[in-house]
């Protein structure tokens, strides 16, 4: 058995300090990716573009911390701290950094302004990624086992990210906001900087020295006992996997359990969490057990990863059965996917620092070794989200997706039972057991995912509440009821309704434009949704052009289904354009419009804040005509409008909307109601002036009353009663992100 710790005091300072390294590293993280996803946009290609530079970046720097774990100027403590005190002081300066960016590459083309935003995203992580090989290099060197060093070190960097990040959703971003988080964040940076160095120093003072230099290892470590070649392969597969099924285990919690920002961070704790758990086990494992056994283990490790990755979904499915749907804004339904994440990411925790221990030579460059191994899993990891998040996710379904991986798990596991095997008639009982055992859950569990969301939203009132139609793509899913109700990553997102006078979607409010507008036409609309919103402003009697900016195309898919929307695709006035609402409005900035208009989903969704913050609002006020009017569903929120109060001079809440404008807002029933019996859809008037019932109707919606306590919903507030009533609420800003965290 190989020799354990030599002594358990000076690697319990560095796993200290490795756990508080992972906290700053999560909270830029979180934080940069929704700063740059305000900058360049949230759809498909800028979400890849972030992620994917955030991977390569850890990448590169891992490369570049083996290669100095070896240097004979500084040790490796020291080029950690260094590492630290950098990363701290970039940290800084980070938001500001990347908004000048974003002014810089404004008037450039898509291409380049990709190209930057990737390149400037790839040198933010370089020194992060760098961190792991330097200290796996200096543990190694004290304890001769790389399974312990690898498994103890991940294990308290996982440990201190999976706490930024509940401690994040619970509390950091509700009350910091983003700057001051990373404010926060660059302080322990600099803290662990000087802590890694008093400990350097300390060390070197010490007249009980054990660190030695590898080539002071004996010559009786055990060689290699895995290819360095599969191991490579075990590693990126690992980081394909794990990342794969990150991007389908957030799916799934954001349609059981609410699209909360608070959600993704919880999510990603869990899965921290999970990998913590995993690396703690080897930790433990490798210092009790000979290496021999532990290419055996690994091969059972990878072929459980694949098996209860893929059952998680349905477990999921079966486990929300027994709860309410009215239970989604509590913490019950979500508690159990993170619970069952957090089991599933355990297994992909043990398997990097087990391939690492049996494919690592401790007597070799442990570090730069380890390295590779960490860039293949990172590689692995960034191709996960590109072929999975940006490819297959538009081809193949959430199940056929998990097929993919869990065979390519066994195949990888299989592989390593290969060689472990001695003599090769080992290889019958465990094939003889494994491979029923996978086809028998892909079996199984067909059922269960193909009624996966059904059950993941209705919860105990499935079957009797369930899906007609299930439309899954990059941008996410989409549900339809027969009752034609759509629910956009589980949440509810209108209905196929263009019916004015037995109104069940609220669309009175597109039918109000020229309440507030005395000639809208040209006009912009930023969000597509079940197409009832466009398809009554593209057949406004005065609309001469609409132009339609969607960021899930899944929604084309379902309109032509539904008769009285679908001509709407066909119609000559309309264009429709797939992107971010907030990137194209900046990437297209001469652009301007008699009026915007935005059916914006609820304030306390995932990104919401994005089209409601005062930043957002001037981005739109460049792009309207000198008495142009934006008008935008607030969902209810009394803060999205003191927002937009503080904004533009003019405002009006109509219902649950409001329009706001540089010029002064008149609310004209008069013209409304004229432009109202002038409508036609489908080739038939939305109101039958021949019918007394519905002019009896028309005069009601004319006569919707005046509210200034804003308590009635079916009411209008004029300016002066909204800044009278709304002085003291909260300011939406990019930086605070509104509700989303509250």
């Amino acid at each position: 058995m190989e020799q354990g710790r030599r002594s358990g005091r000076p690697i319990t300072w560095i796993h200290l300090l490795f756990f508080c390294s992972g906290f700053p590293a999560l909270i830029y993280q979180i934080v940069w990716q929704r700063a740059l996803f305000a900058i360049y946009g949230l759809n498909v290609e800028s979400v890849t573009i972030v992620v994917s530079g955030f991977m390569l970046g850890l990448g590169l720097g891992s490369l570049v911390g083996g290669r100095l774990s070896n240097s004979r100027w500084l040790a490796p403590v020291k080029l950690f701290a260094l590492a630290e005190l950098f990363t701290g002081i970039f940290g800084i300066v980070s938001l500001k950094l990347f908004h000048r960016i974003a002014e810089f590459t404004g008037g450039t083309s898509p291409l380049e302004t990709r190209l930057i935003g990737f390149l400037v995203i790839v040198l933010s992580t370089l020194l992060m990624g760098a961190t792991l090989p330097l200290l796996v290099e200096y543990s190694v060197r004290s304890s001769q086992n790389v399974g312990s060093s690898v498994g103890g070190l991940y294990y308290a960097n996982c440990l201190g990210s999976g706490f930024a990040c509940f401690l994040a959703s619970g509390w950091l971003m509700r009350y910091m906001g983003q700057s001051d988080s990373v404010r926060l964040a660059a302080a322990v940076n600099v803290l662990v900087a000087v802590g890694a160095l008093v400990y350097d120093l300390r060390r070197r003072q010490s007249k009980n020295d054990d660190f030695c230099r590898a080539s002071e290892v004996t010559e009786g470590n055990p060689r290699s006992l895995l290819p360095y070649s599969l191991a490579l392969g075990c590693a990126a597969f690992s980081g394909f996997a794990a990342l794969s099924y990150e991007i389908i285990w957030y799916r799934l919690l954001a349609f059981g359990s609410g699209d909360t920002a608070a959600a993704f961070a919880s999510l990603l704790g869990a899965y921290l969490f999970g990998l913590a758990l995993g690396s703690r086990s080897v930790d433990r494992y490798s210092q009790n057990h000979d290496r021999e056994s532990a290419v055996r283990r690994l091969s059972a490790v990878i072929f459980a990863s694949a098996m209860f990755a893929f059952a998680v979904g349905p477990l999921s499915a079966l486990a929300l059965k027994f709860t309410s749907p009215d239970s989604v804004g509590s913490r019950w339904p979500g508690s159990i996917i993170l619970l069952l994440v957090c089991a599933g990411a355990s297994f992909f925790g043990a398997t990097f620092p087990l391939v690492a221990h049996v494919s690592v030579n401790p007597a070799a460059r442990a570090g730069a070794l380890l390295s590779y191994l960490y860039a293949a899993n990172i590689v692995g990891s960034t191709l996960g989200t590109l072929v999975v998040g940006y490819v297959l996710m538009d081809y193949l379904s959430v199940y056929q997706i998990s097929i993919l991986l869990l065979l390519g798990g066994a195949f990888f596991a299989a592989a390593v039972f290969v060689i472990s095997a001695r003599p090769l008639v080992r290889l019958r009982p465990g094939i003889a057991l494994a491979v029923p055992a996978m086809f028998l859950i892909i079996v199984v569990a067909r059922p269960l995912f193909g009624t996966l969301y059904d059950r993941l939203l209705f919860k105990n009132k499935y079957p009797a509440s369930h899906f007609q139609e299930v439309v899954e793509t990059r941008s996410g899913t989409i549900g339809v009821t027969p009752g034609g109700v759509l629910f956009g990553g589980g949440v509810y997102d209108g209905r196929f309704s263009v019916d004015l006078l037995h109104d069940v979607n609220i669309i009175l409010r597109p039918y109000a434009l020229s309440a507030f507008h005395p000639a809208p036409r040209r006009v912009l609309m930023i969000g597509l949704g079940s197409g009832s919103w466009a398809q009554v402003v593209a057949n406004h009697p005065e609309v001469e052009s609409l132009t339609v900016v969607e960021i899930n195309p899944g929604y084309l898919k379902l309109i032509p289904e539904y008769p009285t929307i679908r001509t709407v695709l066909h119609n000559p006035k309309v264009h429709i354009v797939i992107d971010d609402g907030r990137r194209w409005l900046l990437w297209n900035p001469r652009i301007k419009f008699d009026a915007i208009i935005m059916n914006t989903t609820f304030y306390w969704r995932n990104h919401a804040s994005s089209l409601l913050s005062v930043e957002f609002l001037q981005v739109v006020r460049e792009h309207l005509e000198p008495d142009g009017v934006l008008f935008y569903n607030t969902t209810g929120s009394d803060d999205a409008i003191a927002t937009a109060l503080t904004v533009y001079p003019y405002a009006l809440r109509f219902v649950n909307s409001v329009a706001v404008s540089d010029s002064p807002l008149v609310f004209d029933r008069v013209r409304w109601r004229a432009v109202l019996l002038n409508y036609v859809i489908n080739g038939k008037h939305v109101i039958d002036a021949s019918d007394p019932k519905q002019m009896q109707k028309l005069d009601e919606i004319i006569g919707i009353p005046e509210d200034p306590t804003g308590r009635t919903l079916n009411s209008v507030e004029n300016n002066n009663q909204l800044r009278t009533r709304l002085q003291k609420r909260l300011i939406i800003t990019d930086d605070n992100m509104g509700l989303e965290w509250r």
